[in-house]
């Protein structure tokens, strides 16, 4: 990688242009020295809400709970809940009885009947929750200016006198000749004039081998050119190149992706009101219609407000989605907030992308084909690994650091070989392959094409090599040829391997009755040989990061979907999908900032026991709403016909808050 590539990666600036166009981009930008230290300023006032309502209720629970356990709770409410009661009193003046309405009357209720250490704890909780919940939209918004950082800021363009000057890519206009040294990134999307190389796509398209460049071929912005200098002409402004459109197709997804509406705020513009109408009902009612006693009817409302006071209610889902995020944690699975959890029981369909995903991400020696009797596999094999050891293509390194398999052979571990003597007079040939001398003698490694034009001299020869690689060719593999003077000795088959755990996490995707289909930028036959392997459902190969999104968009109409994926050309379908799953170990940050889960050591069984995970949540969310209400309407009962007193209605929302609690807690066993 050149100096001017990597100091542009490290310092991390953008375009100017690019932050320009998108708003998204500028408010991420705008507030990234500022936002760590004002979120650590954030923290700190919660982190000692949550000291002193702790301290509140062990005083409670040794007995001594006076004026130092609600000197406690102030304190702890004061501190953690002050946004809520601002948001509270807000929706409340406007008639909207939203989850903040609830928490701040759940939570003064719960004081001023000096239930102290209760109050200041569910606040607190809230406050956490919330805090989270920000945090999760801002690492959203912090992957769009992660996708500005992959292309970079200048390019090499010649000028009206022929000269090659550095000039900002925002400014370069269509028509401009450019030129990429290797190892560089390409600047804007264009075609190829003069040179030969390979580009490495896997960021744009994530095909998973480098692709051969020569005039008049296309390249991408953000792509990775390869060994040789290349001269291309731009075809599409910064505004308008692959990469730009991507970055728009993120800011789409995300924006058109409405959060989710907890159950629990539906449920309060129903359940407040009512309640306090009955205890307004329960205090002057009778009194006005039957002479009865006020101080009576007043402390049977009081009651009733008592039990009624949703404590338990508004820490049912929360205290569930908690533990269940906790658990999920425990095995590796990073989820981004709740809705996510409660959502992945609905899946239908999942998405995954190929390279990185289902695969191990880089080229394996999966065969070797010996032609000539003359030699044996091991001396093939050490040919080769001399020759392809001078040589940085990807292709040549699998080749150099691996055994030579004999056809049909099980894979085997790679390992160290001994090579012979120093190859004399290499020369590296682009866009074709390696020469250099061994012990005398010439020989050739690269493509078949290249390889079998330079040393055979007959049509049949051709032909019958032809014959031996179509079959490789048909399994997606990249076939290098080995040849002595005049003659091909060997061939080796290159491919991208499947994971061991693929076909284990597809089958038990299936026990669970979600369909699956692989979303490529490969083509077809790489991508339909990895899904014969696995048992994936349908296949689409060659696809761009806009069609990706397209096909998650399409797959959504029939049910929930999932897409699952490792790279930059995967984040505007992992934004689009009603759940983004990105590899958190090979995975780049846009995929992971983007995604709403990460699976930390990219093993894809975590999915279905995710999906397992969110049954066993969703079933203790609906035992722990059915118990906080159950336990108020037997109570509300009693109350209703003159039983109930304060110590019932103490004991309907302590003793209904524990158990929503304990209940909760039993996510984290599984």
């Amino acid at each position: 990688m050149s100096a001017h590539h990597t100091h542009h990666h490290e310092t991390g600036h953008t375009h100017p242009h690019s932050q320009a166009s998108s708003p998204l981009a500028v408010a991420c930008c705008a507030d990234h020295d500022a936002g760590a230290p004002k979120r650590a300023q954030r923290w700190w006032p919660l982190a000692a809400a949550g000291v002193a309502a702790v301290l509140a209720e062990a005083l409670g629970w040794l007995g001594h709970g006076g004026w130092p356990a609600m000197g406690l709770a102030v304190l702890a409410i004061a501190l953690s809940g002050i946004g809520t009661y601002k948001k509270g009193l807000a929706a409340i003046a406007r008639g909207d009885l939203n989850i903040n309405a609830l928490m701040s009357i759940a939570v003064t209720g719960a004081f001023a009947l000096g239930q102290w250490p209760e109050a200041a704890m569910v606040m607190v909780l809230f406050s956490v929750a919330e805090h989270l919940e920000e945090r999760s939209l801002d690492r959203a918004r912090h992957a769009i200016e992660r996708l500005l950082q992959v292309a970079p800021d200048t390019v090499l363009a010649q000028n009206s006198d022929g000269q090659w000057v550095s000039q900002a890519a925002s400014s370069v206009a269509t028509g401009t000749l450019l030129r990429v040294r290797p190892g560089e990134r390409i600047g804007l999307d264009g075609e190829v004039v003069a040179g030969v190389s390979t580009v490495n796509q896997a960021p744009i398209t994530g095909e998973s081998m480098p692709v051969p460049k020569q005039p008049g071929d296309p390249v991408y912005a953000g792509t990775i050119n390869g060994m040789a200098e290349l001269d291309y002409r731009v075809q599409a402004a910064f505004d308008h190149t692959l990469l730009a459109r991507i970055v728009q197709a993120v800011q789409q997804a995300q924006g058109s992706k409405a959060p989710t509406q907890r159950f629990v705020d539906r449920f309060a513009r129903i359940y407040t009101p009512v309640v306090c109408l009955l205890a307004l009902a329960v205090a002057v009612l009778p009194p006005l219609l039957w002479q009865g006693d006020w101080a009576g009817w007043l402390y049977k409302a009081l009651v009733l407000l008592v039990i009624a006071c949703p404590c338990a209610l508004v820490i049912s889902t929360p205290v569930a989605i908690v533990s269940g995020l906790a658990a999920a944690a425990r095995h590796g699975i990073l989820v981004k907030g709740g809705a996510y959890l409660e959502q992945g029981r609905k899946l239908a369909w999942l998405a995954l992308d190929k390279t990185g995903t289902l695969t191990r991400g880089e080229p394996q020696l999966v065969d070797t084909i010996v032609l000539d009797p003359g030699v044996d596999l091991a001396q093939c094999q050490r040919l080769a690994a001399a020759l392809a050891s001078r040589s940085d293509h990807p292709v040549s390194q699998a080749i150099a650091r691996s055994r030579a398999l004999p056809s049909g052979a099980a894979e085997q571990k790679s390992e160290s070989l001994p090579l012979p003597q120093t190859v004399q007079r290499f020369e590296a040939v682009p866009g074709g392959g390696v020469r250099g001398e061994l012990a005398g003698v010439p020989y050739l490694l690269g493509s078949e094409s290249w390889v079998g034009g330079q040393v055979l001299r007959d049509a049949q020869a051709v032909e019958r090599l032809a014959e031996r690689t179509a079959p490789l060719h048909a399994q997606g593999y990249t076939v290098t040829a080995l040849a002595g003077p005049d003659r091909v000795l060997a061939l080796f088959a290159v491919a991208d391997t499947v994971k061991p755990s693929s076909r284990e996490a597809i089958a038990q995707l299936h026990a669970l009755n979600v369909q699956t289909a692989m979303v490529s930028g490969d083509h077809a036959a790489v991508a339909q040989g990895i899904a014969a392997q696995v048992g994936i459902d349908a296949v689409h190969a060659g696809l761009l990061p806009e069609d990706k999104l397209k096909l998650v968009r399409q797959y959504g109409s029939s049910g929930g979907v999932g897409m699952v994926g490792d790279g930059m050309n995967d984040a505007p379908a992992l934004a689009e999908a009603d759940i983004g799953f990105a590899m958190g170990t090979m995975g780049t940050d846009t995929a992971i900032e983007t995604a709403d889960v990460a699976l930390m050591d990219d093993d894809l069984r975590k999915i279905p026991r995710f999906i397992r995970l969110s049954h066993s949540t969703h079933a203790i969310l609906v035992q722990n709403i059915s118990l906080a209400l159950g336990i108020k309407l037997v109570f509300l009962a009693l109350t209703v016909m003159g039983l109930g007193t304060m110590w019932m209605a103490v004991f309907a929302d302590v003793g209904a808050s524990l158990l929503v609690l304990a209940n909760s807690l039993r996510l984290l066993r599984k």
